[in-house]
């Protein structure tokens, strides 16, 4: 069987923890940055875990994790 490829755009986008949780970035971050106060900004910084129903998904697009 061929070696599958690795999705490029969710390989930036989420990563993985050591116990196999997959974790993503808050969305909106840079989209009109400099109008937001510097504590919503901070907000964003955070990683949050994916949705139980998306997991499945994003292991099939990343297959080497």
């Amino acid at each position: 069987m061929p070696k599958l490829k690795t999705h490029k755009g969710a390989q930036k986008r989420f990563h993985f923890t050591g116990t196999g949780k997959v974790m993503r970035m808050k969305q909106g971050k840079s989209h009109f940055r400099r109008r937001k106060k510097a504590s919503v900004k901070g907000v964003f910084d955070e990683t949050i875990a994916v949705a139980k129903a998306d997991v499945k998904r994003i292991n099939k697009v990343l297959p080497y994790h």
